[in-house]
């Protein structure tokens, strides 16, 4: 008898993960948005319309599930995953909320679950990456450059996004914290641009972001997070961001309270919506440095990967929902038994979850290139 795997979340990647899952698991897709589901449908897949806001609710629709797989916005994935946790449900999530996931740890190990967090793109195989390595040699430097863009340029943001732009902002408002010489910085995000050649589209232009979460935690000297997006864009993100257009302060326009980052918001979503079957891309280069069996060395990953037209979607959703999907499959089939709050550097420290994550993205033609320098 097929394992049956709860899908919290019917949006753009909860939809592809669903679809995944189903090639091999009994799957339910919940979401509240009843045109997300009917999506699923057709796909055999089963549905139900809930609140994901109401805990109760949450353990009521996965009392059955053998695995959950979180796909929640980031705002809702703290009380989410500590729902799951509660119902005694192991696990894998890419809601990337705010919050320290491993204030939920003790709750976690009590429950007897698995629940691993920020399985995506970056955060995610960035992590599983360095954690595979950091296992292996002593890890001095690790470096993450990554970002998903429209193939077409169209000033004056040159980029375009598949969720919330309220999203996006956040990531240039939000500090940047890197690891320099060993010691925790903080910086403004969009700081410190370079330009970076990324094959085979070219030029593009990094800038500090804050990526890094989990990372934070391990003892390397140096580790760094950057976003990639077309030159110029960065510059005038940040003549918005001070000129005050991401504030959210409320402010009174013609006696009513709005704030900034709404009204940009509000402007920037039809702008940024990418058109049906649009191609876009991911693109990503990691870079680990350090001593191995007393040789300094130099590792690198690069991925780029396109929209898929064959199955009509989008490759920021297969490149950050694919991870998840096999990270649900470790945990479904027993492959990875250890319990508590799991980050994926976790995983990537284990040999045979390394080799099956990567095989499981080669075969769903998401393929990160290796090369030593």
């Amino acid at each position: 008898m097929k394992k049956q795997i709860v899908v919290l979340g019917a949006g753009m990647v909860g939809r592809v993960m669903a679809i995944d899952l189903a090639k091999n698991y009994n799957v339910k897709s919940v979401d509240a948005n009843e045109k997300n589901l009917a999506l699923l449908r057709p796909h055999g897949i089963e549905t139900e319309v809930t609140n994901l806001h109401d805990e109760k609710k949450i353990k009521s629709v996965i009392k059955k599930a053998d695995v959950v797989v979180g796909a929640v916005p980031g705002f809702m994935g703290f009380n989410m995953v500590k729902a799951v946790i509660n119902a005694g449900k192991s696990i894998a999530d890419i809601s990337f909320f705010p919050e320290d996931a491993f204030r939920l740890n003790q709750l976690a190990e009590e429950k007897n679950v698995t629940a691993a967090i920020d399985c995506g793109v970056a955060p995610g195989m960035d992590n599983i990456i360095l954690g595979y390595h950091a296992a292996r040699m002593k890890v001095h430097e690790f470096v993450c450059y990554v970002g998903g863009l429209p193939f077409t340029r169209t000033l004056p943001y040159q980029y375009k996004a598949p969720f919330s732009p309220i999203d996006v902002i956040e990531e240039y408002t939000r500090p940047a914290r890197f690891i320099k010489d060993g010691k925790e910085i903080v910086m403004p995000a969009l700081t410190e641009p370079e330009f970076v050649e990324m094959e085979p589209i070219g030029t593009l232009e990094a800038f500090n972001s804050d990526g890094l979460r989990t990372l934070l935690r391990m003892k390397i000297l140096n580790m760094k997070e950057k976003t990639l997006r077309y030159p110029g864009h960065r510059e005038f993100m940040e003549q918005l961001r001070d000129g005050g257009f991401f504030s959210e302060e409320e402010i009174v326009v013609n006696g009513n309270p709005v704030r900034p980052i709404d009204v940009t918001s509000a402007v920037m979503l039809p702008r940024w919506k990418y058109e049906k079957a649009e191609n876009e891309f991911t693109i990503m280069r990691i870079i680990v440095k350090g001593i191995e069996k007393k040789k300094s060395v130099s590792y690198q990953y690069d991925l780029f990967d396109t929209f898929d037209f064959s199955t009509n979607s989008s490759s920021m959703a297969r490149t950050t929902g694919f991870v998840c999907t096999a990270v649900a499959t470790l945990i479904a089939e027993g492959m990875y038994p250890q319990k508590g709050i799991i980050a994926p550097e976790f995983l990537g420290k284990e040999k045979k979850c390394f080799d099956f994550i990567l095989n499981y993205l080669k075969e769903r033609n998401v393929n990160y290139k290796f090369s030593e320098k």
